[in-house]
Protein backbone atom coordinates (compact mmCIF):
# COMPACT_ATOMS: atom_id res chain seq x y z
CA UNK A 1 0.00 0.00 0.00
CA UNK A 2 1.08 3.67 -1.01
CA UNK A 3 2.78 5.76 1.72
CA UNK A 4 0.19 8.35 2.75
CA UNK A 5 1.71 11.78 3.44
CA UNK A 6 0.32 15.04 4.44
CA UNK A 7 1.54 18.62 4.04
CA UNK A 8 0.77 21.20 5.85
CA UNK A 9 1.54 24.45 4.31
CA UNK A 10 2.40 25.16 0.81
CA UNK A 11 5.11 27.49 0.25
CA UNK A 12 8.67 27.41 -0.59
CA UNK A 13 9.36 24.85 2.18
CA UNK A 14 6.38 22.73 0.91
CA UNK A 15 7.65 23.23 -2.49
CA UNK A 16 11.09 21.95 -2.02
CA UNK A 17 9.61 19.20 0.26
CA UNK A 18 7.08 18.14 -2.58
CA UNK A 19 9.92 18.33 -4.90
CA UNK A 20 12.09 15.79 -2.95
CA UNK A 21 8.99 13.26 -2.10
CA UNK A 22 8.52 12.67 -5.85
CA UNK A 23 11.83 11.23 -6.53
CA UNK A 24 11.04 8.27 -4.82
CA UNK A 25 10.63 5.03 -6.93
CA UNK A 26 7.31 3.96 -4.98
CA UNK A 27 3.82 5.71 -5.65
CA UNK A 28 3.43 8.11 -2.63
CA UNK A 29 -0.26 9.15 -1.82
CA UNK A 30 0.25 12.92 -1.06
CA UNK A 31 -2.64 15.61 0.21
CA UNK A 32 -1.71 19.00 0.47
CA UNK A 33 -3.39 21.82 3.03
CA UNK A 34 -3.04 25.02 2.11
CA UNK A 35 -4.73 28.40 4.15
CA UNK A 36 -4.66 30.16 1.15
CA UNK A 37 -6.57 30.57 -1.89
CA UNK A 38 -3.12 29.30 -3.82
CA UNK A 39 -0.80 26.12 -2.95
CA UNK A 40 2.24 26.92 -4.09
CA UNK A 41 3.30 30.59 -3.29
CA UNK A 42 3.67 31.05 0.34
CA UNK A 43 2.62 33.80 2.61
CA UNK A 44 5.90 36.36 2.43
CA UNK A 45 5.05 35.98 -1.19
CA UNK A 46 1.42 36.44 -1.95
CA UNK A 47 -0.57 39.33 -2.44
CA UNK A 48 -2.08 39.45 0.75
CA UNK A 49 0.85 40.49 2.25
CA UNK A 50 2.97 42.48 -0.25
CA UNK A 51 2.75 44.92 -3.00
CA UNK A 52 4.67 45.44 -5.78
CA UNK A 53 7.34 47.83 -4.20
CA UNK A 54 8.43 45.13 -1.46
CA UNK A 55 11.51 43.69 -3.53
CA UNK A 56 12.61 39.86 -3.08
CA UNK A 57 15.36 39.88 -0.56
CA UNK A 58 16.70 36.83 -2.97
CA UNK A 59 18.27 36.79 -6.56
CA UNK A 60 17.81 33.82 -9.11
CA UNK A 61 21.28 32.86 -8.64
CA UNK A 62 20.37 31.89 -4.65
CA UNK A 63 17.67 30.03 -5.16
CA UNK A 64 18.21 26.54 -4.93
CA UNK A 65 17.31 24.68 -8.24
CA UNK A 66 13.61 23.68 -9.09
CA UNK A 67 12.12 22.54 -12.16
CA UNK A 68 12.75 25.64 -14.03
CA UNK A 69 15.34 28.40 -12.01
CA UNK A 70 14.02 31.75 -11.51
CA UNK A 71 15.84 33.64 -14.45
CA UNK A 72 14.76 30.79 -17.13
CA UNK A 73 10.84 31.20 -16.15
CA UNK A 74 11.21 35.48 -16.14
CA UNK A 75 12.98 34.73 -19.93
CA UNK A 76 10.49 32.50 -20.92
CA UNK A 77 7.10 35.79 -19.65
CA UNK A 78 6.48 37.74 -22.23
CA UNK A 79 8.08 41.17 -22.19
CA UNK A 80 4.82 43.24 -20.95
CA UNK A 81 4.08 40.90 -17.48
CA UNK A 82 7.71 41.58 -16.76
CA UNK A 83 7.14 45.30 -17.26
CA UNK A 84 3.87 45.47 -15.59
CA UNK A 85 6.37 44.33 -12.31
CA UNK A 86 8.60 46.80 -12.57
CA UNK A 87 11.33 44.50 -14.10
CA UNK A 88 13.06 45.35 -17.47
CA UNK A 89 13.06 42.48 -19.62
CA UNK A 90 16.12 43.49 -21.77
CA UNK A 91 18.41 43.40 -18.92
CA UNK A 92 17.66 40.94 -16.56
CA UNK A 93 20.13 38.79 -14.80
CA UNK A 94 20.82 35.71 -12.06
CA UNK A 95 21.65 38.95 -9.65
CA UNK A 96 18.78 40.62 -9.96
CA UNK A 97 16.46 41.32 -7.11
CA UNK A 98 12.26 41.74 -8.24
CA UNK A 99 8.94 42.02 -6.69
CA UNK A 100 7.99 39.60 -4.32
CA UNK A 101 5.22 39.33 -5.97
CA UNK A 102 6.41 37.88 -9.43
CA UNK A 103 9.04 35.10 -6.84
CA UNK A 104 5.44 33.99 -5.66
CA UNK A 105 4.03 33.32 -9.19
CA UNK A 106 7.55 31.55 -9.82
CA UNK A 107 6.99 29.38 -6.69
CA UNK A 108 3.41 28.96 -8.13
CA UNK A 109 4.25 27.84 -11.74
CA UNK A 110 6.88 25.55 -10.61
CA UNK A 111 4.46 23.61 -7.73
CA UNK A 112 2.22 22.90 -10.94
CA UNK A 113 4.90 22.15 -12.56
CA UNK A 114 5.95 18.72 -9.81
CA UNK A 115 2.48 18.20 -10.05
CA UNK A 116 2.57 17.33 -13.73
CA UNK A 117 6.10 15.55 -12.55
CA UNK A 118 4.50 13.82 -10.16
CA UNK A 119 1.03 12.23 -11.48
CA UNK A 120 3.63 10.97 -14.61
CA UNK A 121 5.32 8.97 -11.90
CA UNK A 122 2.71 7.25 -10.18
CA UNK A 123 2.13 9.70 -7.40
CA UNK A 124 -1.30 10.43 -6.30
CA UNK A 125 -1.41 14.51 -5.25
CA UNK A 126 -4.90 15.65 -3.40
CA UNK A 127 -4.72 19.70 -2.69
CA UNK A 128 -7.28 21.13 -0.28
CA UNK A 129 -6.59 24.96 -1.00
CA UNK A 130 -8.35 27.52 1.76
CA UNK A 131 -8.13 24.60 4.32
CA UNK A 132 -6.57 25.35 8.18
CA UNK A 133 -5.34 22.42 10.09
CA UNK A 134 -6.50 23.21 13.58
CA UNK A 135 -5.37 19.84 14.96
CA UNK A 136 -2.72 17.33 14.69
CA UNK A 137 -3.42 13.75 16.42
CA UNK A 138 -0.86 11.48 16.32
CA UNK A 139 -1.66 7.96 17.31
CA UNK A 140 -0.41 3.88 16.92
CA UNK A 141 -2.42 3.73 13.48
CA UNK A 142 -1.17 6.80 12.15
CA UNK A 143 -1.73 10.53 12.12
CA UNK A 144 -4.96 12.20 12.03
CA UNK A 145 -5.63 15.79 10.97
CA UNK A 146 -8.40 18.52 11.56
CA UNK A 147 -9.88 21.52 10.32
CA UNK A 148 -12.01 24.15 11.33
CA UNK A 149 -15.07 21.91 9.56
CA UNK A 150 -14.29 18.29 10.96
CA UNK A 151 -11.71 15.67 12.42
CA UNK A 152 -10.62 13.95 8.93
CA UNK A 153 -11.22 10.46 8.23
CA UNK A 154 -8.09 9.64 6.71
CA UNK A 155 -5.13 8.87 8.55
CA UNK A 156 -1.63 9.80 7.94
CA UNK A 157 1.88 7.60 7.54
CA UNK A 158 3.50 10.86 7.90
CA UNK A 159 2.55 14.66 8.38
CA UNK A 160 4.79 17.27 7.36
CA UNK A 161 4.30 20.78 9.15
CA UNK A 162 5.73 23.54 6.89
CA UNK A 163 2.88 26.43 7.72
CA UNK A 164 5.32 29.17 7.53
CA UNK A 165 6.05 32.24 9.83
CA UNK A 166 3.58 33.17 12.53
CA UNK A 167 2.34 36.52 13.13
CA UNK A 168 -0.53 38.18 15.51
CA UNK A 169 -4.38 37.93 14.31
CA UNK A 170 -5.99 40.31 13.10
CA UNK A 171 -8.14 40.80 15.99
CA UNK A 172 -5.11 42.30 17.35
CA UNK A 173 -4.74 45.07 15.85
CA UNK A 174 -6.65 48.76 16.19
CA UNK A 175 -7.20 51.97 14.33
CA UNK A 176 -3.79 53.67 15.71
CA UNK A 177 -1.51 49.80 16.34
CA UNK A 178 -0.45 47.15 14.21
CA UNK A 179 1.02 44.37 16.01
CA UNK A 180 3.23 43.06 12.68
CA UNK A 181 3.08 44.32 8.85
CA UNK A 182 0.88 41.50 8.13
CA UNK A 183 -1.26 41.21 10.57
CA UNK A 184 -4.27 43.85 8.49
CA UNK A 185 -2.10 46.86 7.50
CA UNK A 186 -1.73 45.90 4.27
CA UNK A 187 -5.69 46.00 3.99
CA UNK A 188 -5.78 49.25 5.25
CA UNK A 189 -6.30 53.33 4.03
CA UNK A 190 -3.37 54.73 5.82
CA UNK A 191 -3.98 58.32 6.59
CA UNK A 192 -1.28 60.95 6.39
CA UNK A 193 -0.31 61.06 9.84
CA UNK A 194 2.95 60.74 12.48
CA UNK A 195 3.71 56.80 11.71
CA UNK A 196 5.67 54.85 13.82
CA UNK A 197 7.57 51.86 12.85
CA UNK A 198 9.14 49.72 15.69
CA UNK A 199 12.54 48.22 13.80
CA UNK A 200 15.17 49.29 11.25
CA UNK A 201 15.47 45.67 9.58
CA UNK A 202 13.32 44.39 6.39
CA UNK A 203 10.04 43.90 7.81
CA UNK A 204 10.08 47.34 8.79
CA UNK A 205 11.35 48.23 5.29
CA UNK A 206 8.39 46.64 3.99
CA UNK A 207 5.59 48.68 6.48
CA UNK A 208 7.55 51.67 5.32
CA UNK A 209 7.02 50.87 1.63
CA UNK A 210 3.77 49.87 2.37
CA UNK A 211 2.50 53.51 4.14
CA UNK A 212 4.58 55.19 1.94
CA UNK A 213 2.70 53.61 -1.61
CA UNK A 214 -0.23 54.75 -0.47
CA UNK A 215 0.63 58.19 -0.75
CA UNK A 216 2.59 59.00 -3.39
CA UNK A 217 5.09 57.23 -6.34
CA UNK A 218 8.79 56.64 -6.66
CA UNK A 219 10.35 58.31 -9.91
CA UNK A 220 13.58 57.04 -11.93
CA UNK A 221 15.58 60.69 -13.58
CA UNK A 222 17.11 60.97 -16.68
CA UNK A 223 20.42 60.32 -14.69
CA UNK A 224 18.85 56.89 -12.96
CA UNK A 225 18.62 58.63 -9.75
CA UNK A 226 15.44 57.57 -7.92
CA UNK A 227 12.76 60.12 -6.11
CA UNK A 228 9.55 60.39 -4.35
CA UNK A 229 6.49 61.94 -5.26
CA UNK A 230 4.39 62.65 -2.38
CA UNK A 231 0.90 62.93 -3.72
CA UNK A 232 -1.41 66.20 -3.29
CA UNK A 233 -2.89 66.04 0.29
CA UNK A 234 -0.22 63.58 1.77
CA UNK A 235 1.62 66.74 2.99
CA UNK A 236 1.36 65.68 6.68
CA UNK A 237 3.04 62.49 6.28
CA UNK A 238 6.18 61.53 8.05
CA UNK A 239 7.58 58.16 8.86
CA UNK A 240 10.26 57.10 11.69
CA UNK A 241 11.60 54.05 11.75
CA UNK A 242 12.89 52.86 15.61
CA UNK A 243 15.36 50.56 16.76
CA UNK A 244 17.84 50.58 19.59
CA UNK A 245 21.00 51.16 17.55
CA UNK A 246 19.06 53.22 15.05
CA UNK A 247 20.64 51.90 12.23
CA UNK A 248 19.97 50.63 8.95
CA UNK A 249 20.88 47.21 6.91
CA UNK A 250 23.83 47.60 4.76
CA UNK A 251 23.53 46.60 0.85
CA UNK A 252 23.47 43.70 -0.69
CA UNK A 253 26.98 42.75 -1.55
CA UNK A 254 28.82 41.35 -4.35
CA UNK A 255 30.39 37.83 -4.10
CA UNK A 256 31.05 34.36 -5.36
CA UNK A 257 27.59 32.14 -5.38
CA UNK A 258 28.28 29.18 -4.87
CA UNK A 259 30.51 30.26 -1.86
CA UNK A 260 34.22 29.11 -2.13
CA UNK A 261 35.24 27.07 0.94
CA UNK A 262 36.72 28.52 3.69
CA UNK A 263 40.61 27.87 4.65
CA UNK A 264 40.10 28.40 8.67
CA UNK A 265 37.06 27.44 10.07
CA UNK A 266 36.48 23.98 8.60
CA UNK A 267 34.73 21.25 9.38
CA UNK A 268 37.72 19.58 10.64
CA UNK A 269 38.41 22.66 12.67
CA UNK A 270 35.19 22.77 14.07
CA UNK A 271 34.29 18.97 14.94
CA UNK A 272 38.42 18.78 16.74
CA UNK A 273 37.06 21.97 18.58
CA UNK A 274 33.21 20.03 19.18
CA UNK A 275 35.59 16.76 20.74
CA UNK A 276 37.09 18.89 23.84
CA UNK A 277 33.73 19.65 25.18
CA UNK A 278 31.82 22.48 26.17
CA UNK A 279 33.80 24.24 28.60
CA UNK A 280 35.60 27.45 26.69
CA UNK A 281 34.11 26.43 23.23
CA UNK A 282 33.01 29.92 22.16
CA UNK A 283 35.91 31.37 23.24
CA UNK A 284 38.31 28.90 20.64
CA UNK A 285 34.94 29.06 17.73
CA UNK A 286 35.83 33.01 18.25
CA UNK A 287 39.19 32.20 17.79
CA UNK A 288 38.64 30.85 14.23
CA UNK A 289 36.52 33.34 13.46
CA UNK A 290 39.01 35.97 14.03
CA UNK A 291 41.77 33.52 11.80
CA UNK A 292 39.66 33.50 8.84
CA UNK A 293 38.66 36.86 8.68
CA UNK A 294 42.75 37.68 9.18
CA UNK A 295 43.59 34.99 6.60
CA UNK A 296 40.65 36.62 3.92
CA UNK A 297 41.09 40.20 4.45
CA UNK A 298 44.30 40.92 7.03
CA UNK A 299 43.59 44.94 6.10
CA UNK A 300 41.05 45.12 7.71
CA UNK A 301 41.13 43.13 10.24
CA UNK A 302 44.42 45.20 11.39
CA UNK A 303 42.04 48.34 10.59
CA UNK A 304 39.30 47.35 13.34
CA UNK A 305 41.59 45.68 15.92
CA UNK A 306 39.83 42.05 15.21
CA UNK A 307 42.99 40.32 16.98
CA UNK A 308 42.47 41.83 20.70
CA UNK A 309 38.53 41.70 20.07
CA UNK A 310 36.73 39.02 21.96
CA UNK A 311 33.23 37.01 21.77
CA UNK A 312 31.94 39.46 24.06
CA UNK A 313 32.92 42.72 22.70
CA UNK A 314 32.70 41.82 18.61
CA UNK A 315 29.71 43.53 18.11
CA UNK A 316 30.65 46.73 19.66
CA UNK A 317 33.71 46.94 17.42
CA UNK A 318 31.92 45.70 14.69
CA UNK A 319 28.85 48.46 14.63
CA UNK A 320 31.30 51.13 16.06
CA UNK A 321 31.68 53.11 13.24
CA UNK A 322 28.23 52.53 11.78
CA UNK A 323 27.04 54.18 15.25
CA UNK A 324 28.53 57.46 14.87
CA UNK A 325 27.70 58.08 11.54
CA UNK A 326 24.21 59.55 10.39
CA UNK A 327 22.04 56.15 9.69
CA UNK A 328 21.20 57.87 5.71
CA UNK A 329 24.77 58.99 5.46
CA UNK A 330 25.87 55.40 6.07
CA UNK A 331 23.60 53.90 3.91
CA UNK A 332 24.30 56.37 1.14
CA UNK A 333 28.27 55.52 1.32
CA UNK A 334 27.59 51.97 1.48
CA UNK A 335 25.75 51.91 -1.66
CA UNK A 336 27.89 53.63 -3.52
CA UNK A 337 30.70 51.41 -2.38
CA UNK A 338 28.71 47.94 -3.17
CA UNK A 339 27.39 49.47 -6.70
CA UNK A 340 31.12 50.07 -7.61
CA UNK A 341 32.30 46.67 -6.36
CA UNK A 342 29.38 45.14 -8.16
CA UNK A 343 30.51 46.43 -11.16
CA UNK A 344 33.95 45.61 -10.85
CA UNK A 345 32.72 42.37 -9.79
CA UNK A 346 35.03 42.46 -6.42
CA UNK A 347 34.42 40.46 -3.28
CA UNK A 348 34.77 42.65 0.12
CA UNK A 349 36.82 39.58 2.01
CA UNK A 350 35.90 40.35 5.41
CA UNK A 351 32.46 40.35 4.39
CA UNK A 352 32.38 37.48 2.66
CA UNK A 353 34.08 35.48 5.41
CA UNK A 354 31.43 36.70 7.82
CA UNK A 355 28.73 35.46 5.60
CA UNK A 356 30.28 32.00 4.99
CA UNK A 357 30.59 31.02 8.57
CA UNK A 358 27.54 32.12 10.06
CA UNK A 359 25.84 28.65 9.34
CA UNK A 360 29.19 27.11 9.98
CA UNK A 361 29.15 28.55 13.87
CA UNK A 362 24.93 27.96 13.82
CA UNK A 363 25.68 24.01 13.60
CA UNK A 364 27.68 24.39 16.75
CA UNK A 365 25.34 26.35 19.04
CA UNK A 366 23.70 22.63 20.30
CA UNK A 367 27.53 22.24 21.95
CA UNK A 368 27.66 25.54 23.70
CA UNK A 369 27.18 25.58 27.50
CA UNK A 370 24.35 27.92 28.50
CA UNK A 371 26.77 30.61 29.12
CA UNK A 372 28.31 30.74 25.92
CA UNK A 373 24.82 30.40 24.35
CA UNK A 374 23.71 33.76 26.03
CA UNK A 375 27.03 35.17 25.12
CA UNK A 376 26.79 34.46 21.63
CA UNK A 377 23.65 35.67 21.58
CA UNK A 378 24.72 39.22 23.12
CA UNK A 379 27.84 39.29 20.77
CA UNK A 380 28.79 37.37 17.56
CA UNK A 381 24.89 36.53 16.52
CA UNK A 382 24.17 40.11 16.23
CA UNK A 383 26.99 40.69 13.69
CA UNK A 384 26.01 37.20 11.82
CA UNK A 385 22.27 38.62 11.26
CA UNK A 386 23.89 42.34 10.28
CA UNK A 387 25.50 40.61 7.78
CA UNK A 388 23.31 38.35 6.02
CA UNK A 389 20.39 40.43 6.14
CA UNK A 390 21.75 42.64 3.97
CA UNK A 391 19.11 44.21 1.46
CA UNK A 392 18.49 44.76 -2.10
CA UNK A 393 20.55 48.19 -3.63
CA UNK A 394 17.37 49.35 -4.66
CA UNK A 395 15.35 49.68 -1.36
CA UNK A 396 18.58 51.57 -0.02
CA UNK A 397 17.49 53.64 -3.09
CA UNK A 398 14.41 54.15 -1.79
CA UNK A 399 14.98 54.48 1.70
CA UNK A 400 17.49 57.90 0.68
CA UNK A 401 14.62 58.90 -1.66
CA UNK A 402 12.01 58.70 1.57
CA UNK A 403 14.56 60.73 3.84
CA UNK A 404 15.06 63.42 0.90
CA UNK A 405 11.34 63.96 0.35
CA UNK A 406 11.39 64.66 4.18
CA UNK A 407 9.21 61.64 4.85
CA UNK A 408 11.20 59.24 6.59
CA UNK A 409 13.77 59.69 9.71
CA UNK A 410 15.36 57.03 12.01
CA UNK A 411 15.44 56.96 15.63
CA UNK A 412 18.54 55.69 18.04
CA UNK A 413 16.12 54.43 21.18
CA UNK A 414 19.22 53.01 23.09
CA UNK A 415 18.30 50.33 25.64
CA UNK A 416 16.06 51.66 27.79
CA UNK A 417 12.78 53.55 26.23
CA UNK A 418 9.21 53.51 27.35
CA UNK A 419 6.24 52.99 25.17
CA UNK A 420 2.59 53.61 26.04
CA UNK A 421 -0.20 52.57 23.65
CA UNK A 422 -3.62 54.12 23.56
CA UNK A 423 -6.60 54.80 21.70
CA UNK A 424 -5.24 57.98 20.40
CA UNK A 425 -1.79 57.05 19.03
CA UNK A 426 1.75 55.44 20.65
CA UNK A 427 4.26 57.42 22.57
CA UNK A 428 7.96 56.32 22.88
CA UNK A 429 9.96 58.05 25.49
CA UNK A 430 13.78 57.47 24.77
CA UNK A 431 16.94 59.52 25.84
CA UNK A 432 15.02 62.39 27.23
CA UNK A 433 12.58 62.64 24.26
CA UNK A 434 9.04 62.00 23.75
CA UNK A 435 7.94 60.98 20.28
CA UNK A 436 4.01 60.36 19.69
CA UNK A 437 2.26 58.86 16.49
CA UNK A 438 -0.78 58.72 15.31
CA UNK A 439 -0.21 54.96 13.86
CA UNK A 440 2.40 52.82 15.14
CA UNK A 441 3.42 49.43 13.58
CA UNK A 442 5.17 46.63 15.74
CA UNK A 443 7.48 45.58 12.21
CA UNK A 444 10.43 43.84 14.12
CA UNK A 445 10.11 40.62 12.37
CA UNK A 446 9.61 36.67 12.82
CA UNK A 447 10.28 35.70 16.83
CA UNK A 448 11.11 32.38 17.80
CA UNK A 449 7.91 30.11 18.89
CA UNK A 450 7.82 27.42 21.01
CA UNK A 451 5.75 24.63 21.46
CA UNK A 452 3.21 26.91 23.61
CA UNK A 453 2.51 28.50 20.65
CA UNK A 454 1.81 25.89 18.64
CA UNK A 455 -1.94 26.31 17.09
CA UNK A 456 -2.63 22.25 17.49
CA UNK A 457 -3.78 21.18 20.68
CA UNK A 458 -3.20 17.70 20.39
CA UNK A 459 0.85 17.83 19.69
CA UNK A 460 1.10 20.78 21.67
CA UNK A 461 -0.33 19.00 24.50
CA UNK A 462 2.41 16.08 23.57
CA UNK A 463 5.35 18.68 24.08
CA UNK A 464 4.63 19.99 26.58
CA UNK A 465 3.80 16.78 28.96
CA UNK A 466 7.07 15.96 27.66
CA UNK A 467 8.70 18.70 28.61
CA UNK A 468 9.77 19.73 25.50
CA UNK A 469 9.52 23.50 25.98
CA UNK A 470 10.57 23.96 22.05
CA UNK A 471 10.36 21.29 19.26
CA UNK A 472 13.13 19.52 18.96
CA UNK A 473 13.88 17.76 15.70
CA UNK A 474 16.29 15.09 14.33
CA UNK A 475 18.46 15.19 11.24
CA UNK A 476 15.39 14.78 8.78
CA UNK A 477 13.17 17.19 10.97
CA UNK A 478 11.17 14.52 12.38
CA UNK A 479 10.16 15.51 16.29
CA UNK A 480 11.89 13.73 18.83
CA UNK A 481 9.10 12.49 21.33
CA UNK A 482 9.30 9.56 23.71
CA UNK A 483 5.69 8.36 22.68
CA UNK A 484 5.28 9.54 18.83
CA UNK A 485 6.42 6.88 16.38
CA UNK A 486 9.59 7.55 14.47
CA UNK A 487 8.87 10.01 12.19
CA UNK A 488 5.28 10.62 11.99
CA UNK A 489 5.55 13.94 12.35
CA UNK A 490 8.39 16.08 10.83
CA UNK A 491 8.51 20.15 11.96
CA UNK A 492 9.63 21.87 9.14
CA UNK A 493 7.89 25.36 10.21
CA UNK A 494 10.44 27.66 10.12
CA UNK A 495 10.00 30.05 13.20
CA UNK A 496 9.66 26.15 15.65
CA UNK A 497 13.26 25.52 14.59
CA UNK A 498 14.36 29.14 15.33
CA UNK A 499 15.31 28.32 18.99
CA UNK A 500 18.23 26.05 18.27
CA UNK A 501 18.74 27.57 14.67
CA UNK A 502 18.79 31.48 14.86
CA UNK A 503 19.71 32.07 11.32
CA UNK A 504 17.28 29.41 9.67
CA UNK A 505 15.59 32.08 7.42
CA UNK A 506 14.55 32.35 3.73
CA UNK A 507 14.55 30.02 0.68
CA UNK A 508 18.26 28.38 1.09
CA UNK A 509 16.84 27.48 4.56
CA UNK A 510 13.80 26.19 2.82
CA UNK A 511 15.28 24.15 0.26
CA UNK A 512 17.57 22.59 2.95
CA UNK A 513 15.04 21.61 5.17
CA UNK A 514 12.36 20.07 2.53
CA UNK A 515 14.68 18.07 0.70
CA UNK A 516 15.79 16.59 4.09
CA UNK A 517 12.35 15.81 5.58
CA UNK A 518 11.44 14.49 1.82
CA UNK A 519 14.11 11.43 2.18
CA UNK A 520 11.40 9.77 4.19
CA UNK A 521 13.92 8.94 7.14
CA UNK A 522 16.46 7.57 4.49
CA UNK A 523 19.43 9.23 5.67
CA UNK A 524 18.54 9.15 10.00
CA UNK A 525 18.17 5.97 11.95
CA UNK A 526 15.43 5.87 14.16
CA UNK A 527 17.35 4.41 17.05
CA UNK A 528 20.10 7.31 16.68
CA UNK A 529 16.76 9.72 16.94
CA UNK A 530 15.62 8.16 20.61
CA UNK A 531 18.91 8.45 21.94
CA UNK A 532 18.99 11.47 20.73
CA UNK A 533 16.07 12.10 22.79
CA UNK A 534 17.10 10.36 25.77
CA UNK A 535 20.33 12.31 25.76
CA UNK A 536 18.10 15.77 25.24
Amino acid sequence: MAQHIAIVGMGPTGIYTLQRLIEHPDPLSISVFETGAQAGIGMPYSADTCRKSMLANIASIEIPPLPQSYLGWMRGLPKAILRGFGVDPDTLDDREFTPRLLLGQYFRSQFIELLHRAEARGHVIHIHEETTITDVIPGEEGVRLADAVALREERFDRVILSTGHVWPGDEDATDTYYPSPWTGLFDAEIAAARIGIMGTSLSSIDAAMAVAGQHGVFTRGPDRSLSFDLAEGSEALTIAMMSRSGILPEADFFCPIPYEPLSVMTDEALNALRAKGKRGLLDAVFALFQAEIAADDPDWAREVGLQSATADDIAELYFADRLRRDPFRWAACNLAEVEQNKAQQRTVGWRYAILRMHEKIEAMLPDFSDEDRARFDAGLKRVFVDNYAAIPSETIRRLLALRDAGILQVLRLGSDYESETGNDGTTIIAEGYAHRFDLFIDARGQRAMTSADLPFPTLKGLLLDAGCDVPRVADDYSLLLPDLAPGQVAMGAIPYLMHDRPFVQGITAAAEIGRAIGQLGGATNHRHRANYWLAA
